[in-house]
């Protein structure tokens, strides 16, 4: 999946505008949820920085995830513990289209879910 194209599921699907919080990393986007907290980060970073073999950037979605979950998660490639969060609660999620596009957007709707009940 695409930025640009998450960045239109989550317009439609919850009204969300991507923020862009960091003048060092002007690529970096958060998607805040209506009560002000975070359940998402789009950002590009070096492949080498997350453990990957080849050189440059991939573009990654950190979501907040069930924690009963991540430990199985992060087992699959596509997946890995939270970039620069908590990684008990959060997951990395790769976007060179290893990860389907529907489970991308479940992962993207349960972390909405899981910031509106505050778990």
């Amino acid at each position: 999946m695409k930025r640009e194209e998450i960045f239109q599921y989550v317009k439609e699907q919850y009204g969300t505008e991507p923020e862009y919080l960091w003048k060092k990393d002007p690529d970096s986007a958060v998607l805040r949820h209506k009560n002000g907290k975070w359940y998402a980060i789009i950002m590009a970073v070096e492949k080498k920085t997350l453990g990957l073999e080849e050189d440059g950037k991939i573009n990654i979605l950190d979501v907040k995830c069930d924690p009963d979950l991540v430990g199985m998660l992060i087992e699959t490639y596509g997946f890995l513990p939270g970039y620069h969060m908590n990684k008990r609660h959060w997951i990395t999620i790769l976007l060179d289209e290893s990860v389907s596009e529907a489970k991308t957007l479940d992962f993207l709707d349960m972390s909405y879910d899981l910031i509106d009940s505050g778990k």
